[in-house]
């Protein structure tokens, strides 16, 4: 019997800690995020390395040696849409914009989707990115309660105006800089909202036939779902660049709790460490739900348990 949608949600404050990704070599990534993204490398080792903004880890690359880029733009498997980093503001958003062309690079996607405005870019791997900022939330629009969102062209020339006038340097990309969401290429919408709403407890903000957004606490989303090139299809095999885990931070004990008493009630497996619990959605990827940030290294250390169990 599936509880009812009040007694599922997921707690409040529930909010995306870091993201895993495998890329073919590590030194190429590294250039990448630090000069194009701005991310300041805060451990690394021989395969893989951590980057984020001072205090705050956002990102684990680990290599694996010729891995083929992970097919973002066409049809293919379930996995990685997109990781989406939330920058506190638009001057933010801005000085970032200004640095990346200013590197010549193409420029990026972009959408105004009325509560945000994002651009995407793709890193050498095939891993898509979002670099956004969100407006205040009592600017989102509602209509008969449910929350509006679109994919209308951002006003460039304001983004960049506001980030002109603080006349701040680029000096990489600010703190408070955080994971906001992760968007996820699934097989099925139906299954996709029975595993994240009905047992993880994330809300449905917007329901369509090829795409969900869920959130904790109101947000617009903090998990986002489609079937656009992966309708039908199962995870990549071995030697593809791509997902590899995300982090969930949950408030509390008892917020952890809820959540695995659902995972039970649903026959799911997981293992629990400490402040840590491994579970895998049902396209195989791998979730860490912790309490508060944790270290990278714990979490990495968990995740070679889940590959050996797999």
């Amino acid at each position: 019997m599936t509880a009812q949608p009040q007694s599922t949600s997921i707690a409040p404050e529930t909010q995306m800690g870091l993201v895993a990704v495998a890329v073919a070599d590590l030194n190429t990534s590294l250039k990448y995020y630090t000069l194009a993204l701005g991310f300041t490398v805060l451990e690394q080792q021989e395969k893989n390395a951590t980057l984020g903004v001072p205090g705050t880890p956002l990102l684990f690359l680990t290599e694996e040696t010729g891995a083929k880029p992970f097919p973002h733009d066409r049809y293919g498997y379930t996995g990685l849409y997109h990781f989406a980093i939330l920058v506190p503001s638009r001057a933010d958003l801005g000085r970032w914009l200004r640095h990346w062309i200013d590197l010549g690079l193409p420029f990026p996607g972009q959408g105004d989707h009325l509560v945000s405005e994002a651009f995407y870019i793709t890193d050498p791997d095939g891993n898509g990115i979002e670099v956004y900022r969100d407006r205040p939330r009592e600017e989102w629009p509602y209509i008969n309660g449910q929350l509006q969102m679109a994919a209308d062209p951002i006003d460039v020339k304001g983004v960049l105006a506001e980030a002109e006038r603080e006349g701040k340097p680029w000096t990489g990309m600010a703190v408070g800089t955080r994971l906001g969401h992760m968007h996820l290429q699934v097989g099925d919408i139906p299954q996709a909202e029975t595993f994240y709403h009905d047992v993880l407890g994330f809300d449905v903000i917007v329901r369509m036939p090829a795409a969900l957004f869920i959130s904790a606490g109101g947000y617009h989303h903090h998990i986002g779902m489609n079937i656009w090139h992966s309708r039908g299809a199962g995870p990549a095999p071995a030697g593809i660049a791509g997902l590899r885990y995300f982090t969930i931070e949950l408030p509390s004990e008892e917020a952890c709790a809820a959540v695995l008493a659902r995972v039970r009630d649903a026959g799911h497996t997981y293992t629990e460490t400490g402040n840590v619990v491994s579970l895998q959605d049902p396209w195989r990827n791998t979730i860490f739900l912790t309490i508060g940030p944790v270290a990278p290294a714990q979490v990495a250390a968990e995740l070679t348990k889940v590959v050996v169990a797999n």
